[in-house]
């Protein structure tokens, strides 16, 4: 069992002078003196500290009101989502799952500790309301893995109550600024500590010391993570610098996409809004990327990780399509008068929407768990590390990406005119359907090229956003219209009406014919634009 808290904090250096008066804070009408508490907090990662690198902490604390495991995940300058689970020996199930992306097949071992004496005041308003936390944390850190350094330091820790407008964080602010108290440099105390005790800060000379022992958390068993390799280093310097050829903008665009994923696994296994769709997408847009810009990527490399990634996709999707269509039908059944609707048309929706695809979240965590899942996230790794670049790679992005983007733009151009040219019906579905399919494609390859092309480019790629929309409408439409004929023949063969079926039905039918009347015009905008890039 873990709850997460969104925790909004600012950390301030502090000397021997301790924590300014905040009584003439405004809207403080009292500060409580809540007394010290001795905080003791070993910190995991692996040797390399993967956790670290993506400003991920997980800790293991005793002491205060809060003791047990703590994961926190960055969200914004100051703010984290904080993940807590019971104190135990050994690291909960569910908070490993939430670092597994990052830590696969890793080692979790203890690399630093801290121990902290907290002297601790709340502020009130007139009401007695809690307004955040005011700490003076004398903190001592102990590296354990890798270096043998030690380090302390006082600081000071402001953190909102739940609840509480973030704007009063400034006026705390303000106030200890007045006072003399500057912000602290460092976002954590465990990236303080990490630095200020990391074996390049020690003195010279001092003799090595063997690292202190501490019981390791269960780390899960995984794949190599994004730092985890001897070419950390290597890495991040790929990484920082700026795009000069074709290769090196694909490349980052891929990178990007990897991120994406390995980002997003957390929140995925957390059921957050959005965020199987979003990694869907980042899948999507990797295997778009491979197959637009063939003349910079060995397909013979790069087509078996599409494949890979298209398997992803489909157990992303399980549940995610009935869910976009279940929102359609219900918001079109909302519209239809209480008159028209003649049966228990909302109670059959509603068993359809429920339908298991054999516990599907089960089995979403599950492939998130896999061994296949996880060497695929290797593979990513080793792709955006070392890519299989073919001789065009190597060449100014301005000749070979425009060229590999107008390509894609070719056969988009080439669906939609060959879907004009039908008349109404499955044939023309289909038409329109591939060329929705192409649009999206061209659309990741214009995302690709931006910061190549600039303005022709970003306006492709929205142009295409747009496309996708009007096509996505009208394939929703025609999925819309085979759940409704299912739907129908079930309500049949139960004895009940199946009039409202068919109301919708029709009424889908008349929303597939608006977009296929606005795509003549609309298609032609389009391909006036593109003709810039």
């Amino acid at each position: 069992m873990a709850d997460t808290k969104r925790e909004i904090e600012r950390k301030y250096e502090s000397d021997e002078s301790g924590l300014p008066d905040l009584t003439g804070v405004a809207g403080v009408a009292s500060v409580i003196d809540k007394g010290v508490a001795h905080l003791d907090a070993t910190y995991y990662d692996t040797a390399d500290e993967r956790l670290a690198a993506s400003s991920i902490t997980l800790r293991r604390r005793t002491g205060g009101s809060d003791a047990g495991w703590h994961l926190k995940f960055p969200v914004a300058p100051g703010v984290r989502d904080e993940i807590q689970a019971p104190l135990s020996d050994s690291l909960p199930d569910v908070l490993a799952g939430l670092i597994r992306s990052r830590v696969r097949d890793a080692e979790l071992v203890p690399v630093v500790r801290l121990r902290s004496a907290r002297d601790l005041r709340d502020l009130l308003d007139a009401a007695g309301r809690l307004l955040a936390e005011v700490s003076v944390d004398a903190v001592r850190a102990q590296r354990l893995t890798g270096g043998d350094g030690e380090a302390q330091w006082t600081e000071i820790e402001v953190e909102l109550a739940d609840g509480i407008d973030p704007v009063f964080l400034d006026t705390v602010d303000k106030r200890l600024r007045k006072a003399g108290v500057r912000p602290s440099a460092s976002a954590s105390k465990l990236a303080r500590a990490l630095s200020e005790t990391a074996p390049e800060a020690t003195k010279a000379g001092k003799s090595s010391k063997s690292s202190k022992s501490s019981k390791s958390p269960k780390s899960s068993k995984t794949s190599q993570a994004p730092q985890a390799s001897g070419k950390k280093s290597a890495k991040k310097a790929r990484a920082s610098q700026e795009p000069v050829t074709a290769g090196d903008h694909v490349v980052a665009y891929l990178r990007a996409q990897r991120d994406a994923i390995v980002a997003l696994d957390p929140a995925v296994r957390q059921d957050l809004a959005d965020s199987v769709h979003s990694m869907r997408v980042a899948t999507r847009r990797m295997r778009g990327t491979f197959k637009s810009y063939g003349k910079i990527l060995d397909r013979a490399v790069t087509d078996p990780i599409g494949e890979e990634l298209k398997w992803l996709a489909g157990e992303l999707g399980l549940d995610r399509d009935r869910e976009v269509l279940t929102e359609r039908l219900a918001a079109a059944l909302d519209q239809v008068p209480d008159t028209l609707v003649t049966g228990p048309v909302g109670n059959l929706l509603s068993m359809w929407a429920s339908e298991s695809h054999g516990g599907a979240r089960t089995r979403l965590i599950g492939v998130l768990d896999s061994a296949r899942y996880l060497t695929l996230l290797d593979t990513l790794d080793s792709l955006v590390t070392d890519p299989p670049l073919r001789d065009a790679a190597g060449k100014e992005p301005g000749k070979v990406i425009a060229g590999a983007v107008r390509k894609d733009f070719d056969k988009v151009s080439a669906l939609v005119e060959e879907a004009l040219e039908l008349s109404p019906g499955e044939d023309r579905d289909v038409a329109v359907h591939e060329a929705r399919k192409k649009t999206k494609r061209t659309r990741y390859a214009a995302e690709a090229a931006t910061p190549a092309l600039g303005p022709p480019a970003k306006n492709l790629a929205r142009s295409m956003k747009s496309l996708q929309g009007l096509l996505g409408d009208h394939q929703d439409s025609v999925m819309a219209r085979q759940t409704l004929r299912e739907l129908s023949a079930a309500a049949h063969a139960a004895g009940e009406s199946a009039f409202t079926y068919g109301l919708l039905y029709g009424r889908e039918e008349s929303r597939a014919a608006a977009v296929e009347a606005e795509l003549p015009g609309f298609w032609a905008g389009i391909r006036d634009g593109a003709a810039a890039l």
